[in-house]
Parts: C-alpha cells; sequence; structure tokens
C-alpha cells in the first residue's frame, strides 16, 4: 500500500520520540532505523575517558566559581582546542597541558587519538541529532608554522590551516569572524573585535549541536510560571511542563533528571539542589563522586517542569587553565611552542564563545573555542516524582557511551 510522501514526512518529523518500553510503537518510528551504538576507543583513549571526565568537572567547578552570570561551556570543545595547542608544546609546556587533560608527561600521541576518534565518531552517533566539529588555525602571512605541526593538526584534528595577511585586519577579522559563525550556523557570529598584528596565529575549535528530544514536551503545556531567581527574586518564564518516564537519581546534596534525544546517544541532565543546598554544593558534589557517579540513573515517572531559554556566555579562560595547572603557557618567559613555528612565544588569550537555546522541541547550542599565540619578534520505579526546575538549576549535554560532556550550563533566570 502506497502512502502520500508529504504525509509521511510531516509524521517522521512529528513523531521523534522513542517509548522507553515498546508500547505503542509505529513503523515509522521504528528504533532499529537509528540503533544507538556506542563510541569505539582504543585501549589508551579509553584509559582517558575517566580521566578526560575529572578534566570536564575541574573545568566545570572552575567557571561555576568565575561566573558572575548564566554560562554555557563546552569541556569537549576545549579539549579539542588544548589538543592542537598541546602539539605545538614542548618540554614542560607539553607536560602541564597533558596533566590539564588527564594525561601523563609526554602522552600527546594518546591525547592526539582521543580526540581523532571523538571527532569522527560523534557526529555520526544519532541520525535525530546533528552535531558537527571542526578545527581551523589562521596564520599571519609569512610567519610560517613546521610542517611537522601543520601535519599534526591536519590528521588528527582534520584542522584547516589558512595564511592571512594580520596587517590588513579588517580583512582578516572578517575571514576569522565568518569561519566561526559559518561553523556554528550563525549562533556564534563572531568571536574578535580586531586582529592583533603581533599574534602568530589564531587557533579555532567550533561545535554546533541540534538535538530534538525524545519525549518532546507539548506546546500546549507550556504557560508563564513562578521562578526562583538566583538572587531570590520571583519573575514568570515560559515553564515547559511533562510527565513520562525519564531516568532519575537523588542524594543527600542534589536530584538528577535526564532528558535524552533522539536514539539515547546524547542526552541532557538537569541537577536541582536539594533543600538548602546550592548550586555550588552540587558542582563540588559531581567533582566528588566523577561522572560515573553522576550518570547512574533509574527509570521513574516524572513530573518535569524546565523552562524555556537561552543563554549567551563569553569567558576569557587564561586565569582558569592556569590555576588547573598549565601557568607556563600563558608566560613570555617560560612557555615553549616551537614546535608549533620558530616564531611562537605564548598564548595570548584563550576564551569560549557559546550559546544555547532550550524549548519544547528540544536543544541548539553552539561554541568556538579560540586561542591567540604571540609571535616571537624579540527516586525507585513505579513512584511519580515531581521535578520542577522553578529555581537555579545546573545542566549538562553528554554522549551515553563515554560521558563526553559536550555542553554544560547554569540557568539562574537573573
Amino acid at each position: 500500500m502506497s502512502r502520500n510522501p508529504m504525509k509521511r514526512f510531516i509524521l517522521a518529523t512529528f513523531i521523534f520520540a522513542l517509548t522507553l518500553a515498546s508500547c505503542n510503537q509505529r513503523p515509522d518510528d521504528d528504533p532499529s532505523d537509528n540503533p544507538r551504538q556506542p563510541v569505539s576507543l582504543t585501549t589508551k583513549s579509553a584509559e582517558f575517558v575517566q580521566k578526560g571526565a575529572a578534566f570536564n568537572l575541574q573545568f566545570l567547578e572552575r567557571i561555576d566559581a568565575a561566573a558572575t552570570v548564566d554560562y554555557i561551556v563546552s569541556p569537549l570543545s576545549m579539549q579539542f582546542l588544548l589538543g592542537m595547542i598541546l602539539d605545538g608544546g614542548r618540554g614542560e609546556t607539553a607536560d602541564e597541558i597533558c596533566s590539564v587533560l588527564g594525561y601523563g608527561q609526554g602522552e600527546v600521541g594518546a591525547v592526539n587519538e582521543y580526540c581523532l576518534s571523538m571527532l569522527r565518531q560523534l557526529p555520526t552517533l544519532d541520525k535525530k541529532t546533528t552535531l558537527s566539529i571542526a578545527n581551523a588555525i589562521f596564520v599571519d602571512d609569512g610567519w610560517p608554522l613546521l610542517d611537522s605541526y601543520k601535519g599534526a593538526v591536519k590528521q588528527y584534528y582534520q584542522a584547516e590551516v589558512s595564511n592571512l595577511d594580520f596587517s590588513n585586519g579588517d580583512a582578516s577579522l572578517k575571514a576569522i569572524n565568518g569561519w566561526c559563525s559559518q561553523h556554528t550556523h550563525g549562533l556564534v557570529p563572531k568571536i574578535l573585535e580586531e586582529v592583533d598584528p603581533n599574534m602568530l596565529a589564531y587557533l579555532l575549535n567550533a561545535m554546533y549541536f541540534k538535538g530534538q528530544w525524545k519525549e518532546k514536551f507539548p506546546k500546549s503545556a507550556t504557560t508563564q510560571t513562578l521562578f526562583t531567581t538566583g538572587s531570590g527574586a520571583q519573575k514568570q518564564v515560559p515553564m515547559m511542563k511533562l510527565v513520562k518516564n525519564f531516568g532519575y537519581q537523588s542524594d543527600d546534596i542534589f536530584r538528577a533528571v535526564r532528558l535524552p534525544y533522539g536514539n539515547g546517544a546524547f542526552s541532557m541532565t538537569v541537577f536541582l539542589p536539594q533543600t538548602g543546598h546550592s548550586l555550588k554544593e552540587v558542582v563540588k558534589r559531581l567533582k566528588a563522586i566523577g561522572w560515573s557517579g553522576a550518570d547512574y540513573m533509574s527509570s521513574s515517572e516524572v513530573d518535569l517542569w524546565l523552562p524555556r531559554f537561552e543563554t549567551k556566555y563569553h569567558i576569557k579562560l587564561n586565569d582558569i587553565l592556569s590555576q588547573m595547572g598549565m601557568p607556563r603557557s600563558f608566560d613570555p618567559e617560560k612557555a615553549d611552542f616551537k614546535a608549533m613555528s620558530l616564531y611562537a612565544l605564548y598564548l595570548s588569550f584563550v576564551q569560549q564563545d557559546a550559546v544555547i537555546k532550550v524549548d519544547e522541541e528540544g536543544s541548539e547550542a553552539a561554541v568556538v573555542s579560540s586561542a591567540g599565540m604571540m609571535k616571537e619578534t624579540a527516586v525507585g520505579p513505579g513512584n511519580i516524582v515531581v521535578f520542577h526546575a522553578d529555581q537555579p538549576f545546573l545542566y549538562v549535554i553528554t554522549e551515553a557511551s563515554t560521558g563526553a560532556i559536550l555542553f554544560a550550563g547554569r540557568y539562574s533566570g537573573d
């Protein structure tokens, strides 16, 4: 029996949710058409999953402590950027970066292999989730990178390496910001206000994520609801509402609900503080128990409220990365990036610019991690759980098999 192609398209677009059990499934919603597959890693890279989780949570803890407003960041994007920077480091400079990333001294090759595996596999895991990852290095013309360095970043990070005339600031600025806009679907249209002619190179990682909830929120259920902000004030926000089975866990510090996208390869986990506790305490607990502890969920029927929101955030990360263990990279007297270029001096800045939008259909997020290298001239199943996110909360978007944190943020309503 033939069907109208347009009707089939509309039906497939509308019904993205896969039920946790096999109840009421339709042929168009056949999970076998979009199976969930784990990321395949080498033994060494698999070891880094646990160590990398420690980097993710330490990074999140320091961001949360430093941020005075709602934030959205990407630990995974920072891992890609630091990986490209690491390939240009030597001696103690490289050892510090390896240590911050969770590896031992001299483990540059292991970092590269891990990043290449994630770069190749993550975008293919879910047909109903769009994930794109891109890397680029823009170099001041006449100040070349070493061929060995260019070969490494092209092989392991698939990085575009382009020459620009930094003395022509307007043209260079247009090219760099244009690349960022292109690879984030316009969500991050620019990262620089000007191009510094004293810079040797700008290193960039861009990630774009768009996922549709496995269980969508009905738009008709969204209502203006009171939300208690981080400052203690109350305001009306558009609150999405849904009662469904979700992964859930709680302890004495926090409660958490996991919202899967598509086939479940990616998900958002929302963390609410228990009464009498703060978001900072939640972050400390997550760091203490590790992601494997935070990732344990039981299926429960949840009366879920979640605000529809959008957050944009910019942060310079020099101090945070130095405090995490790589101060040499920012020190003109101690940095050693001569594996990148004979003219490489030290990192002028490392920063992230990120955006997230969350609505009834799903989530859309993008980030650009960038660095400037200066040049040298001289509860149990069966119980309904009430989970109303009507107060400040944390959230992370992760990949299921590795626990890699693509994005992490805080929403306080302020």
